[in-house]
């Protein structure tokens, strides 16, 4: 067994063991990824301030988020075909959320279904839907949610229209996947990865197969996602959905002061200031630059959330310092389930974790509902100064 220290590590064993198409979606970005790039490169603008001669015993990183208890303020955040990076792997991911107390988020685009998650978990998750055009495919989607025990719903906003990703156009990867040459040799060195996909049934997407209209099969998928997604989604459309669920929702995708009033304006439970790992808008400011003014924006009308970018828990504590009440990792769970399963991501949580307690301590604090802006060092042109 590896030494595991860093995400990083993870990284390294996900490259390896997983197919280059599937870890490519994951470790990318639309366009020339100047936006995925600067989502973790900003952080490192960010300096900590360090306490000393202060009590540090009797830590806790306990908090909150939507209400439900969480072990840290860190979620898993909904990431499509997680299934493809380790057979089952939204079991996996749930599972070991579940263990660790944290939340976990489903996709609607998982290997995985609703149904599947369920069955293997025994705690509440969350539930990802995008803004589709289809009402009864929408309504029955969040029945099944609901009948499976989904404690909220995560609406993203920003994938109206599909963000170019140079990558998977180059490895064939789409809906269903175009396999080159290229790729089946890939496949063929990837014997680990291959052996345990031909052992589950679980290899499309779960909660559209058979379940939207006119896709009964893997081949159908194509012309449904080109068709499915709603070009024309207004806050309307958002205040129609949340009300066709009428239970809590967080709302997905704000990078703008002023999407965030509209969104704190409708009732959301929390919003999530992100913008979409940087594959959808390239050369959008990063996360953690549109954190502070979002925060300005809507005081506590309602709790903000972060991601996009995180690949520590000291990443995890400056957006929190900035004043999130949760955060969300994706690709840093993701290296961790491809690298070694239900263990990579369980081993993903608790790097993070470590860090963000020991970096928490050094920086004076105990609990981490008290940690504020006090123990950063944040530039004064931080969050730039455009015109």
């Amino acid at each position: 067994m590896p030494v595991i220290t860093t995400i990083a590590d993870l990284k390294r064993l996900h490259k390896r063991r997983t197919p280059k198409m599937f870890y490519d979606y994951a470790e990318s970005g639309s366009w020339t990824e100047q936006t995925f790039r600067e989502n973790t490169s900003d952080f490192d603008l960010i300096r900590l301030r360090q306490r000393i001669a202060v009590d540090m015993t009797n830590r806790t990183t306990q908090s909150q988020m939507i209400g439900q208890d969480v072990a840290m303020p860190v979620a898993l955040a909904p990431v499509g075909l997680t299934g493809m990076q380790s057979a089952d792997g939204e079991i996996k991911a749930a599972k070991a959320a579940e263990k660790f107390g944290v939340p976990f988020t489903l996709s609607t685009m998982s290997i995985c279904s609703i149904e599947d998650v369920a069955e293997n978990t025994t705690k509440p998750f969350w539930f990802q839907v995008y803004t589709l055009k289809d009402d009864d495919f929408m309504q029955r989607l969040f029945d099944r949610a609901r009948a499976a025990g989904c404690s909220a719903i995560v609406i993203t906003l920003d994938l109206q229209i599909l963000g170019q990703r140079h990558k998977d156009l180059k490895n064939g990867l789409s809906a269903p996947p175009k396999f080159t040459l290229a790729s089946m040799a890939d496949l063929a060195t990837k014997w680990g990865w291959g052996i345990e996909m031909l052992q589950t049934k679980r290899r499309f997407f779960g909660n559209i197969v058979g379940h939207a209209k006119g896709v009964s099969d893997p081949s159908s998928l194509s012309s449904w996602t080109a068709e499915a997604f709603d070009h024309a989604l207004d806050w309307d459309r958002v205040a129609q959905l949340m009300k066709m669920w009428g239970g809590k929702v967080i709302l997905k995708g704000i990078l703008d002061a002023d999407d965030a009033r509209k969104a704190a304006a409708l009732g959301a439970d929390a919003i999530i200031v992100s913008n979409h790992g940087g594959r959808q808008l390239d050369g959008a400011v990063s996360s953690i630059r549109a954190l502070p003014a979002i925060l300005d924006a809507v005081g506590d009308k309602v709790e903000v959330h972060f991601d996009s970018g995180i690949r520590s828990g000291q990443d995890v504590l400056k957006a929190l310092a900035l004043g999130a009440k949760g955060t969300y990792i994706g690709r840093a769970y993701i290296n961790g389930l491809g690298a070694m399963g239900e263990a990579g991501v369980t081993r993903a949580l608790e790097v993070i974790h470590k860090e963000l307690d020991t970096t928490m301590a050094l920086c004076g604090r105990r609990d981490i509902r008290t940690v504020d802006r006090d123990i950063l060092l944040v530039p004064k042109d931080f969050e730039g100064s455009w015109q």
